[in-house]
This record gives structure tokens, C-alpha cells and sequence, in this order.
């Protein structure tokens, strides 16, 4: 799992978006296999890099959620401010 820093915008919201399906997939593992230790631990890692890769995201392009509004290193709310990702002026 990479949660490498400083990379550029659209790497690191690929980096988010592959760790993203990584947590949903092994989720979906997790409901079929609730026992499963190696499973739950490559949960918590895959969970924490995606916490780490948002929280750089957020400090550096804005937030991608409003969970991560807070994230956002300026002194005004910047959440409708900041082009999004789907935008071209986002990528």
C-alpha cells in the first residue's frame, strides 16, 4: 500500500481513489469473513493510509469531503471556494 507524500494533485486523488476501492473491497471481504485477523489489520492499515492521503489532499489542493473541510489549512471556509476534482480547472 503506498501512502508516499508529496505527489502531485491528480497522482495523489489516484492514490485516493485506488485506496477508496481497497477499503470498500476488503469490506466487503470483512461481511463474509468477520474473524478473519489478517483481514481485519489490512483493514486498519488500508483505512489509516486513506485518513493520511485525504488529510494531505485537503492540506494542499482544499478538501474532497466536507469531513475534511477541517483539513484545510486557510482561515475561511474554502469547501464551495475550491474548484472540485470533476472539474477541468480541478485536475
Amino acid at each position: 500500500m503506498n501512502c508516499s507524500k508529496n505527489q502531485d494533485r491528480s497522482r495523489l486523488l489516484n492514490k485516493i481513489n485506488e485506496n477508496s476501492f481497497t477499503v470498500n473491497d476488503i469490506l466487503l471481504y470483512l461481511d463474509t469473513h468477520p474473524h478473519d485477523q489478517k483481514a481485519l489489520s489490512y483493514y486498519q492499515e488500508a483505512v489509516s493510509c486513506r485518513k493520511n492521503l485525504m488529510a494531505e489532499y485537503a492540506r494542499t489542493y482544499g478538501p474532497l469531503t466536507v469531513d475534511d473541510a477541517s483539513m484545510d489549512t486557510s482561515t475561511v471556509w474554502n469547501w464551495m471556494v475550491q474548484p472540485f476534482p470533476w472539474e477541468k480547472e480541478g485536475v
